[in-house]
């Protein structure tokens, strides 16, 4: 995440602070749609999530990351000016290589880091009584699949 010596974007109370989780969303070949993007904009205006930095990058055939102006996405169908602006500081050059390099070249990404404001309120009970979060992680969608197909084999036989 960002170095020290730029500047501290506004949290707020920091006791007051939901988790906080990043995303790397691929668009292989570089097609995106946008679907996606009016559902992300909903879990902000109804206090879902608070966006704290929004980033595009392109994985060029050769590897070489560019990062991508929002005006400069989606072709007219997509409509991402919304999330202008959206830039806390967390989301630093190194973050933005780390997160290519799970890209396939010829995909572009979008990287999001966002507060869980939902559960902001479980968060404080929880550091009021001492406790602190000390491992977290997601099954992916394709695993959890996996996992329940894997249920419905039949046991090999002998």
């Amino acid at each position: 995440m960002s170095s020290e010596t730029e500047p501290r974007a506004d949290f707020g109370d920091i006791d007051e602070l939901g988790p906080v989780d990043y995303i790397v969303v691929e668009f292989p070949g570089n097609r995106m749609t946008g679907e996606g993007f009016p559902i992300l904009v909903d879990l902000v205006d109804r206090g879902i999530i608070r966006i704290f930095d929004f980033a595009f990058i392109r994985k060029e055939e050769d590897g070489t990351v560019t990062a991508l102006e929002l005006q400069d996405l989606g072709g007219g169908e997509v409509d991402l000016t919304v999330f202008e602006g959206a830039s806390s500081g967390l989301l630093d050059g190194g973050d933005i290589q780390e997160a290519a390099a799970a890209l396939e070249p010829g995909s572009s990404a979008g990287v999001i880091v966002y507060e869980n404001t939902w559960a902001a309120p479980f968060a404080r009970a929880l550091r009021r009584g001492g406790a602190q979060l000390v491992a977290a992680g997601r099954i992916p969608v394709q695993a959890l699949l996996a996992s329940l197909d894997a249920l419905e084999e039949p046991p090999a036989g002998p």
